[in-house]
């Protein structure tokens, strides 16, 4: 299938917010907000056409940027394949040199805007952080807290509650105590364990297993909820897609010491498996910090992990 290739940026400030463009009415998606950028000219890279783009749309040179999220979108009249870079640098006032109207939108209230089908994974991956924290199997529930608030404090903003052979009902009163710590700094928890528990806990979704992900015909809980599934293989990552999940992890991307027996994937196989994916998807296994810049030009959300993410470990 032939798709129309367009960079577009992801335009940050330090407050928080992302630059958003509307689409002239009598274009294709008119009326609708979009992330500014273009399509690319014959022979015409990606951060090429970007910066071409951004100059020539909103005034601004690009000084600084990464790859955020490729998105392959099939409208009935076209295919595009999004190339969507997150800019935290420029040069410039940005001002709509075309006459559209251009402002600057809190992140996390992009969901309250109407934008094209195509950009709502881009708005996924805005309001997702670089790294995702899975916590170790808590051995003392008060050094295990004290751990989690030095995390948050350090600036996690991604939870995965994640205690195996835990009681349920020890599970959930734990659980609790950990959304209550996390919210409190403004980050979000994923239970691993059963979706039901999400409404009895307060927490902001659920983490799938592979052998959860592959008992399930639907999506567990609303939209509003978060869903995420851990994955090995293109056929996991294929079935996260039939639940509507809203972002996956998969793994192992290199060699860890829990299982040593497990071939990883390594970061051309993680990249290969992402490009046809339209969701965030994080790098798990064996991975840290110093493996950000390889997970975002691998098409990665970021980095998950348990060991190098938790204080102490």
């Amino acid at each position: 299938m032939n798709y129309i290739h367009v960079a577009a940026a992801a335009i940050c400030n330090e407050q928080g917010q992302v630059l958003i463009a509307k689409r002239p009415d009598d274009k294709h998606q008119g009326g609708l907000w979009e992330f500014p950028g273009g399509k690319l000219e014959a022979d015409e890279g990606v951060l090429m056409a970007l910066g071409r783009e951004l100059h020539e749309e909103i005034g601004i040179d690009v000084t600084q940027a990464r790859p955020l999220i490729r998105v392959k979108h099939e409208y009935p009249d076209k295919s595009v394949l999004l190339d969507v870079w997150r800019v935290d640098g420029f040069s410039g006032e940005p001002h709509g040199r075309e006459g559209q109207p251009v402002e600057w939108c809190a992140i996390e209230a992009l969901s309250e805007r109407k934008f094209p089908v195509a950009n709502e994974p881009i708005i996924q991956a805005l309001q997702l952080p670089e790294c995702y924290l899975i916590t170790p199997s808590p051995d003392n529930s008060d050094q295990f807290l004290a751990q989690l608030e030095t995390a948050l404090q350090q600036g996690v903003r991604l939870v995965q509650l994640r205690a195996k052979g835990m009681a349920a009902e020890e599970y959930k009163a734990l659980a609790r105590q950990v959304v209550t710590r996390c919210h409190a700094h403004r980050s979000r928890v994923l239970l691993n364990g059963e979706p039901e528990w999400v409404a009895e806990t307060g927490a902001d979704g659920v983490q799938l297993s592979s052998r959860r992900l592959r008992s399930l015909k639907q999506r567990p809980l609303p939209k509003d909820l978060l869903v995420a599934a851990s994955c090995h293989s293109e056929e996991e990552l294929q079935l996260a897609l039939t639940l509507d999940v809203d972002f996956a992890l998969l793994s192992p991307i290199k060699w860890t010491k829990s299982h040593p027996d497990t071939e990883p994937l390594g970061w051309d196989e993680m990249q290969r498996l992402v490009d046809d994916m339209p969701i965030p998807i994080y790098a798990l296994g064996g991975v840290s910090h110093d493996d950000l810049a390889a997970a975002f030009e691998a098409g990665g959300q970021g980095i998950a992990a348990i060991r190098s993410l938790w204080p102490g470990a």
